[in-house]
């Protein structure tokens, strides 16, 4: 239950429903929760609700095309749930800060090759592949930091709730 909750916040905030600064948002964390704390017959749901949203953004809101740089933003969603998974036997701080920083560092690698190689911003070459990493580097930080931090957030309160479940109290999962 603690994982659907934790996904509805980042759909919110995805959605610009709770603003938070841009390129601050709980959902590589939410995806790695999820993974590590929901089955895996059930990672298409965070995989379709964010894509829906992300669709929605494109079209309604921003007024973009359907275009397969979106296509690579789902994939990598599927891929953040079964990173999760990864989690699911063995949380330590360790193991959750460097599958947060596996997912901030593939998703600028990936997300800004798939715009470069999409979209008509940047010129075909090395060169513009570098100008479209170097322009992204500014988000590339609130990436790191919001992972980090809502993984520190996410893991830390699903561990209290796992505690005080120990005590005798009904957890939420």
């Amino acid at each position: 239950m603690l994982a659907y909750v934790f996904l509805l916040f980042a759909v919110a905030v995805h959605a610009r429903l709770l603003p938070l600064p841009y390129s601050f948002a709980p959902v590589t964390a939410a995806l790695l929760y999820f993974g590590a704390r929901r089955p895996r017959q059930e990672m298409w749901i965070p995989v379709a609700a964010l894509a829906a949203t992300g669709l929605y953004l494109s079209r309604n809101v921003y007024g973009y095309t359907f275009s397969a740089d979106l296509l690579v933003t789902w994939v990598w969603y599927a891929g953040m749930v079964v990173l999760g998974g990864w989690l699911a036997h063995q949380t330590t701080a360790l193991r959750v800060g460097a599958a947060s920083l596996a997912g901030s560092v593939s998703f600028f690698l990936i997300s800004n090759f798939a715009v470069w190689a999409v979209w008509t911003m940047y010129p075909k070459n090395l060169g513009g592949l570098m100008a479209c990493y170097v322009a992204a580097l500014p988000f590339f930080r609130n990436a790191v930091v919001s992972d980090l931090f809502f993984a520190v957030v996410f893991f830390g309160v699903g561990y209290l709730v796992s505690q005080r479940h120990d005590e005798g109290v009904v957890t939420v999962r």
